[in-house]
């Protein structure tokens, strides 16, 4: 029949390279000494990008994890179930080393190979990647203890993936368990318990309200020692092989993240190691909290590379009103405005990438203190409005389950919440500014660098400045803490791609971010290069 004819319907996005399609990151992996890994990345572009691995991202968002409390005979059984696609997925990030290959091949820019790795994986499925996040941000902890360290780090560096529970496996995933139903963000309120036992094992008795991937091998855990608050390895499986006595209660329900099961776990006597000293266990996770805050700015500008490509995608191929949708002033000015957008996240994620590998100096790990945390606050908090934007331009496929951006935009604010929502962040920098200030001089000198190069961004960081040593003055400050995060992290960004990117691109974002009268997508300043930028989308 006539009506069944298809026309003006886009082409499937797939059989693509995503790296090669990422003009932003080739040139930020290029920038920042990872150009060794382009064959690796682009054999992991053409994975992610091909028909086969995005069927298997929207089956693993579809046929959700399930819980298995108990065996058919009653034995606890404490055991999550998940779709097959969610295991290949996983499986090939692993392999490829999106978890801990910086560890597993130092040197420099490891951290930005990784990173982009990780990127191009959590571009397409994004629930897989908090595992991911964990097992990487884990290694440091471990590494520092060399008992433990001799017993897990050949498994976190391994690149082989075996999902189950049983004893003798070679590889090993890592989650964490910090906040409980009283506490929150406030970690110290916590209260399981951590009883001695001897030979550095405590038994912990406690409820832990957020527990993700509870089907990892071990988890870092917070916990009331006799000397305070302090910082505990529980392995899934005691040394004979049988189950930890760790209980999961149930799955949360959640608004995304779908793919990736997270839970309420109780702890029955669970046999744990001391990691660190008793009483100083948020200093002893600190450097794992930090690599996951690391994670979700570069989960968030996956998912803004995602957004801009699905929308770049439709509007090149869908026509309307005698014209294709990206040859509309309109529609060219939004796709052009969303890949500003996610050019300056992708260009803060790479170089911060860069300050976390072994060779990185004082200075870059004094910038790295500052900058995690501001870009953490600002480029989470910009993905769902940008999702949103992006599923527009879709229109009512846009907001239908058959396309990603749905999922997409369910997803984005699990970043911005997770190891630290808005408000915790902004205080962390304060207290960054007031206890550390040589991560602020650092920080400064990365900004410094781009002196002259923008009238506008030249007026930005005089302000900046200013408002960094007026509010080192006022006691009311916290009230303002958001206003300064976001002045750091638009100053860096401008800086950042004022050095780096394409004229037009450092040009039309820091005419249309730094303006100060706030910003929706779409609204560039007059005579912008709207189309080579959504040429880059």
């Amino acid at each position: 029949m006539r009506t069944h004819e298809v026309t003006n319907q886009v082409p499937e996005r797939t059989a693509l390279d995503e790296y090669e399609a990422n003009a932003a990151l080739r040139e930020g992996v290029e920038a920042y000494g990872a150009a060794d890994a382009a064959e690796r990345l682009h054999r992991i572009g053409r994975h992610v990008g091909s028909a086969a691995f995005q069927r298997d991202a929207a089956r693993a968002n579809r046929i959700e994890p399930v819980l298995h409390t108990h065996d058919r005979y009653g034995r606890p059984l404490d055991e999550v179930e998940y779709d097959p696609a969610y295991h290949r997925i996983i499986g090939a990030a692993v392999a490829d080393g999106a978890h801990t290959g910086a560890f597993r091949h130092p040197g420099p820019g490891a951290s930005v190979a990784r990173a982009a790795a990780f990127m191009l994986y959590a571009q397409v499925e994004p629930g897989h990647a908090c595992p991911v996040s964990m097992t990487h941000a884990a290694v440091p902890v471990i590494a520092a203890h060399a008992e433990r360290a001799r017993e897990w780090m050949p498994r976190l560096l391994s690149t082989d993936y075996e999902p189950d529970l049983v004893p003798g496996k070679r590889s090993a995933l890592f989650g964490m368990a910090m906040t409980e139903k009283q506490g929150g963000s406030d970690v110290r309120a916590g209260t399981t318990i951590a009883t001695p036992i001897g030979g550095g094992e405590y038994e912990l008795t406690g409820h832990k309200w957020f527990c993700s991937a509870p089907m990892s091998d071990a988890f870092l855990v917070l916990a009331q020692a006799p000397g305070g608050l302090s910082c505990f390895l529980l392995p899934r499986l005691h040394p004979d092989g049988s189950r930890t006595e760790i209980r999961i209660r149930r799955l949360k329900d959640k608004v995304g993240n779908r793919a990736n099961a997270s839970s309420e776990v109780e702890y029955e006597g669970a046999r744990a190691f001391l990691i660190g000293e008793e009483g100083r266990g948020v200093r002893t996770i600190i450097e794992m909290v930090t690599r996951t805050r690391l994670d979700s700015v570069l989960g968030s500008t996956a998912g803004m590379r995602q957004a801009t490509a699905e929308a770049a995608w439709h509007v090149r191929h869908r026509a309307a009103f005698g014209a294709r949708l990206i040859e509309q002033p309109l529609m060219t000015q939004v796709i052009a405005d969303l890949q500003l957008e996610t050019e300056a996240a992708t260009a803060t994620s790479v170089r911060l990438a860069r300050a976390y590998d072994d060779d990185a100096s004082a200075e870059e790990v004094a910038f790295r203190r500052l900058a995690t945390a501001v870009a953490k606050y600002w480029i989470c908090k910009r993905g769902p409005g940008h999702a949103y934007e992006a599923m527009e331009c879709l229109g009512g496929n846009g907001y239908t389950e058959a396309f990603p951006l749905g999922m997409r935009y369910r997803e984005q604010p699990v970043m911005a919440i997770w190891e630290g929502s808005g408000n915790v962040i902004a205080l962390d920098v304060l207290r960054a500014l007031s206890r550390d200030p040589q991560s602020f001089e650092a920080f400064d000198a990365e900004l410094a660098r781009a002196a002259g190069a923008h009238r506008r961004l030249d007026a930005h960081l005089r302000r900046t400045r200013e408002l960094v040593a007026e509010l080192a003055r006022d006691d009311a400050r916290e009230a303002r803490a958001r206003e300064l995060v976001s002045a750091l992290a638009l100053g860096l960004q401008g800086s950042l791609l004022a050095r780096h990117a394409p004229a037009p691109v450092a040009d039309a974002f820091i005419g249309s971010r730094l303006a100060g009268d706030g910003h929706l997508y779409g609204i560039l300043p007059p005579g912008t290069d709207a189309a080579s930028i959504a040429a880059r989308a």
